[in-house]
């Protein structure tokens, strides 16, 4: 037994994850995919993520995900602490507590830590990897927002290239492999107006010192930023083994289990509802779990939906603490109004919402996850970004992918249900619909073929695996990433690592 233990812990890879379900799920999904190729593999986070686990399906959390062991430390934070609203406090907590209580956990769980292969972690819990260090194991980072906002943070936080300052706040930004960005476009994390101090502090700290990692790999996949892939390539390579999606979104057998946590309920309702709506006809809005719509945001979403008398499904997901102004609640007229257009939910199951025949198009805050998910379906997006990578990825989606269309703001922040009818109407029908139509399927055929035996992705994670595992590579512990690329790069020829 003490042996096969052994084992276990000699083929073993760890994962961290910063406490929130997008930041968790890709890399469970990722923890999958190293699984099925023989590895050995458990997921690390905070406690919050149990408790919420525990509010969302009413009996107690699962210490498993398909095969995958959970494993959870404290933040330095009481339960019922507000993160959301303090979120430079809390990172900053974190950041104290957190290399300490990781560590503890790997001594409690490991009878010899430096026989864990690696340790991944993502962008938001970077220290991480001095955890990795202080046990000699080597560390890889996914970066699970698009290979676009890797090019532009390691450029804006090594000061490789000109970003906006507080005397030049509207410059435009050229950066290769991408289009010119304006102040609209870029992260809010590089904008001298950013109020969250501890987000820009993070990231210089990150990509000032990535030779802390020997590996970098991407929720992305080769064929979807291929430019932008290519351009850092000289910098700090990264590796694409995405789109780390359900399995069913990818065009996999339908009996494979996704894995992934779910920290709200879902109305299954909506399904059985979308089944009565006739093929593409649906308009699906969602802007994720963090973000909380002004009142007079919400107002003119409503309003649109109502007048262009198509049918809608709106996740809105009631806000943890409610302020009175009526940030992140629908108008009091609204169901009434239109309880025979639509339906409104409070969390939908929305793999299975994206992938429905009657959806026709998605209204979304930009999220990564939401966009990748939407690629893999096949569907065009209505774009309206809040914040972090969200501008980019909308315009990503523009410019870039060329599968969806962007709700412009008025000179005051807020937006006009006028824009937004016709951005629902310019998605919907005639020739701009049906180009964006062709753009989305043919991406999600290129995701599809990305992960599929031998395509871009899936050779990225064997070779991967393969280092990992390799005895050399192990007692090596010098940064290696941009060798191990251009050796994978050779060995893939133009499907890119």
């Amino acid at each position: 037994m003490a042996q096969a233990e052994e084992k276990r812990e000699e083929n073993h890879v760890l994962l961290v994850a910063f406490s929130s379900q997008g930041h968790i799920n890709p890399m469970l999904r990722l923890g999958k995919r190293l699984a099925a190729r023989g590895i050995h593999v458990s997921l690390a986070t905070t406690e919050i993520v149990r408790h919420r686990m525990l509010k969302s399906s009413g009996a107690g959390p699962a210490d498993h995900v398909t095969g995958i062991e959970l494993l959870f430390f404290s933040d330095g934070l009481s339960l019922d602490y507000d993160r959301k609203t303090n979120l430079d406090v809390y990172m900053d907590i974190l950041g104290k507590h957190g290399p300490s209580n990781l560590s503890a956990l790997i001594k409690e769980h490991y009878t010899s830590p430096k026989k864990l292969l690696c340790l991944v972690t993502n962008p938001f819990v970077p220290w991480v990897s001095d955890v990795a260090a202080e046990y000699n194991i080597p560390c890889a980072m996914l970066w699970i927002q698009p290979c676009a906002l890797y090019a532009i943070y390691y450029r804006c936080f090594n000061k490789l290239s000109a970003f906006p300052t507080p005397t030049d706040p509207d410059m435009v930004v050229e950066l290769p492999g991408l289009p010119s960005m304006e102040k609209e476009d870029l992260p809010s994390f590089v904008l001298p107006n950013n109020p969250f101090g501890s987000f820009p502090k993070l990231f210089s700290e990150l990509f000032q010192g990535m030779e802390k990692f020997k590996w970098v790999l991407g929720n992305s996949f080769y064929e979807l930023e291929k430019h932008v892939i290519d351009s850092v390539c000289e910098l700090y390579p990264i590796r694409p083994i995405g789109p780390l999606v359900p399995p069913t979104l990818l065009g996999q057998d339908q009996e494979l289990e996704d894995a992934s946590v779910d920290m709200w309920k879902s109305d299954e309702t909506c399904i059985e509802w979308l089944t009565q709506q006739p093929p593409s006809s649906v308009i699906y809005v969602s802007f994720g779990s963090i973000v909380v719509l002004p009142a007079k945001q919400m107002e003119a979403i409503a309003t649109a939906l109502k007048n262009v008398k198509r049918p809608f499904l709106w996740v809105v997901k009631p806000p943890e603490f409610p302020t009175p102004d009526g940030a992140g609640q629908l108008p009091s007229w609204f169901l009434e109004e239109t309880k025979d257009q639509g339906q409104v939910v409070r969390w939908s199951p929305q793999t299975r919402v994206l992938s429905h025949p009657a959806v026709a198009c998605f209204i979304t805050h930009c999220g990564w996850n939401s966009m990748l998910e939407t690629i893999c379906s096949g569907i065009p997006l209505i774009a309206y970004p809040q914040w972090t990578d969200q501008p980019t990825n909308a315009k990503l989606i523009v410019d870039v992918f060329k599968i969806g269309v962007r709700i412009k703001k008025e000179a005051d922040g807020n937006i006009s249900s006028e824009v937004i009818e016709k951005c629902i109407e310019e998605v919907m029908v005639g020739p701009v619909a049906e180009q964006l139509r062709k753009n989305a399927m043919a991406l999600k055929a290129e995701a599809q073929k990305a992960v599929a035996a031998d395509g871009s992705s899936d050779e990225n994670i064997r070779l991967f695996v393969e280092e990992i595992t390799c005895d050399s590579c192990k007692k090596d512990g010098s940064p290696n990433v941009g060798n191990l690329s251009h050796e994978g790069q050779d060995k893939v020829s133009d499907k890119g690592v």
